[in-house]
């Protein structure tokens, strides 16, 4: 497995208007994996939300899913690599004006770059490129694209998240779609790869009541494809390690007890200086926050005023 793809998940990326709209807590699949891998990474991005930085992965990422995403504007017969290929540099034009992406590709303390953006934007053309061994985008209609899914549960846990591209066959059956600029995991990590496809299946079927009849995972660095078909049985259980996970962060943050968790992620951690793993003192939790973003805890809120 890629550690560099699990740390800087593209979908992480994105921002639309719905998402800086004051709403009450959800759980997404990428901070419901930072629980579990490390309940003080959590706090950090979701209720802290502590900057970090940009990487040319991350960024990377983000390119070929524009590119991806954009090629499906295009008719079926002109779908073509020659196509995906001249989409890049526009796409890398809109993505170059986000704030921190242009300061990659400058020199740092005079020394040169260790990649320049010229090899960085072949090598994310060569990820387009590998798409088409895998799939033939002229015989593919997709449903959604970029497609924000969310529900809410009964116990009024608001699940969310964004689906790379979602495909629904003429008798009604769903295929679930998600494109990695990593390499594929190895079979003893294979279950948490699936564990943001079973998030969206389960969100599908509790808004659709249709089964999701693949969840299909595309590596494009090494050019291999993971697919896996849920059923009731197990999107059942699925849901309810999801509730487990939101009671854990909730009572978390109730007591603002979040435990750091160390693995070999921390290496790529921007919140080092803050973890006690590390010889860091996280900031003091902003329950004022906590409470304004809805939060329920029992630390002292702070009145102004």
């Amino acid at each position: 497995m890629d550690v560099t793809d699990l740390a800087a998940d593209p979908a992480d990326q994105r921002t639309t208007a719905a998402d800086t709209t004051p709403r009450r807590p959800s759980l997404s699949p990428s901070r419901a994996a930072d629980f579990k891998t490390c309940p003080l990474l959590y706090r950090f991005r979701t209720i802290d939300r502590l900057p970090e930085r940009k990487s040319r992965a991350a960024v990377r990422g983000t390119l070929v899913h524009a590119v991806l995403e954009q090629l499906y504007d295009l008719p079926p017969a002109e779908r073509t690599v020659a196509a995906a290929r001249e989409l890049v540099e526009p796409a890398w034009a809109q993505l170059r004006e986000e704030a921190g992406v242009a300061e990659l590709f400058e020199p740092a303390d005079g020394e040169p770059a260790a990649e320049s953006l010229e090899s960085w934007l072949a090598s994310a053309g060569t990820l387009v490129e590998t798409y088409f061994r895998l799939e033939d985008p002229t015989r593919i209609q997709p449903h959604g694209r970029e497609e924000l899914v969310e529900v809410t549960l009964p116990d009024g846990l608001l699940l969310r998240g964004y689906v790379d591209r979602l495909d629904v066959a003429r008798n009604g059956a769903l295929r679930v779609v998600d494109y990695k600029t990593g390499g594929m995991p190895r079979e003893a990590f294979e279950a948490k790869a699936l564990f943001q496809m079973k998030f969206y299946a389960l969100v599908l079927w509790r808004t659709r009541g249709v089964v999701a009849a693949q969840l299909k995972l595309i590596y494009l660095k090494d050019g291999d494809v993971l697919t896996y078909a849920p059923d009731e049985a197990e999107l059942l259980r699925f849901e309810r390690t999801l509730q487990a996970i939101w009671a854990a962060i909730g009572k978390a943050v109730e007591t603002g007890d979040f435990r750091p968790n160390r693995s070999r992620l921390c290496s790529w951690c921007d919140h080092q200086a803050f973890c006690p793993s590390f010889g860091g003192t996280p900031p003091p939790f902003p329950a004022e926050a906590a409470a304004a973003a809805g939060w329920r805890t029992t630390l002292p809120v702070e009145v102004v005023g």
